[in-house]
């Protein structure tokens, strides 16, 4: 058996190829959300049931901007929580350029920011989002 947190850093940085497909309904004190249950190739490795994009708290902007967060209102009907929300801004160091950015950093960081890059392109203030991974029931 593979220890859970290796499957989570599997599926994060793309190195298991695997199969989607709809998630139970969980209800939350928010409203219900569903995510989607997520099948590795590899048979060695469990399912897991993936929820993305949940919000946990109102979006950090006009008054609420630099407060602390504040609970998010309830929706009504089904949230499909099937895409990651944005994440918070923050700069990142120049990887387009290898000769430069190895005069700054360790090849292997340079290589491991440019796999963490596709993820950190939706960049927004509204970032209070949570991705939640279980072992899918079943």
């Amino acid at each position: 058996m593979v220890p859970p947190w290796w499957l989570l850093v599997a599926f994060v940085f793309g190195g298991v190829s695997a199969a989607l497909t709809s998630s139970r309904v969980v209800r939350t004190k928010y409203g219900d959300v569903s995510g989607v249950i997520v099948t590795p190739d590899n048979r060695r490795l469990d399912a897991v049931e993936v929820f993305r994009g949940v919000p946990y708290a109102s979006p950090p902007v006009g008054s609420l901007r630099f407060m602390p967060p504040v609970t998010g209102s309830l929706w009504s009907g089904v949230k499909v929580a099937d895409r990651f929300g944005p994440v918070c801004p923050q700069r990142l160091p120049n990887v387009s350029d290898e000769t430069a950015a190895l005069k700054t950093m360790a090849r292997g960081r340079m290589q491991y920011l440019r796999r963490l890059l596709p993820y950190l392109q939706n960049q927004s203030e509204d970032c209070l989002y949570l991705n939640v991974y279980a072992p899918a029931q079943g």
